[in-house]
């Protein structure tokens, strides 16, 4: 008798807690949320979405606005499908974080305010004035020679990733053709100074030194300077010192897009 009661009590606790155990799955899955936006299926919880009350996406899944379903029975929002990323990773972090280059401030600051997130709205503006304010500076990088500062060159430009660029591409066309790289030349945060320029005659690009390394003349680090500027779709505003008859042999180019 005692024996059947135990039984009776377990299969009574399994039950209790398959009971349970179901009840958590299904408030796991409706918590579950997939919208389709603009063609584009995401798939999140319902706490992210709901996390800025009176917003848009509140509003929907709380039933306070109505929403078109598609044909699989998502939420349908006709907006831009790949800005919306951005959308949803500020809901999950709380915070503004956009990919390095991104240039859709104006469309995501539009998306941000249909959605009605003024703070992500507000953070989209502020990051776009500062950008604005910062193109209109002008940034450049200088090349030297630490022996004869005459010997060198200035680089100006309207776009400081740009200007980053092209110090990055001229350390890499540096490093792979010197030698005893860094100890040929030191790179600062707007400064490329090398220990010494060996001169070469026209239409040279490389020049072997005594020791068998080789060495970029200047002549071919303001050619990658410009080659850069070409292919990025910037224009050379100004040459400051073409009186040695070449773009290439001038003292300072001026780029702007």
């Amino acid at each position: 008798m005692e024996r059947k009661i135990n039984r009776r009590e377990k299969e009574g606790e399994e039950k209790h807690s398959n009971s349970e155990g179901s009840e958590q799955d299904k408030d796991y899955k409706t918590s579950l949320i997939t919208l389709n936006v603009g063609g584009y299926l995401y798939i999140t919880q319902k706490q992210t979405l709901t996390k800025y009350p009176d917003s848009f996406l509140e509003g929907i899944i709380n039933g306070k606005i109505m929403c078109p379903f598609d044909a699989d029975g998502h939420y349908f929002i006709d907006r831009d499908g790949l800005l919306f990323r951005h959308i949803l990773n500020f809901l999950r972090n709380g915070e503004l974080l956009l990919p390095e280059g991104f240039r859709e401030n104006q469309l995501l600051a539009q998306e941000a305010d249909f959605f009605q997130l003024k703070v992500l709205s507000d953070a989209v503006k502020s990051r776009w004035e500062k950008e604005q304010l910062a193109s209109r500076e002008t940034t450049f990088l200088e090349i030297t020679d630490s022996h004869d500062r005459s010997q060198g060159l200035r680089i100006f430009c309207n776009a400081p990733d740009f200007i980053a660029k092209i110090k990055s591409r001229i350390v890499l066309v540096s490093k792979s053709r010197l030698d005893g790289f860094p100890e040929e030349f030191s790179v600062s945060s707007n400064i490329i100074q090398f220990k010494y320029f060996i001169k070469s005659e026209n239409g040279t690009r490389l020049v072997l030194k005594e020791d068998n390394t080789f060495v970029c003349t200047l002549e071919t680090l303001k050619f990658e300077a410009i080659m850069t500027a070409l292919k990025c779709g910037f224009r050379l505003l100004t040459s400051l010192d073409c009186s040695k008859g070449s773009i290439v042999h001038s003292d300072a180019l001026h780029f702007i897009k």
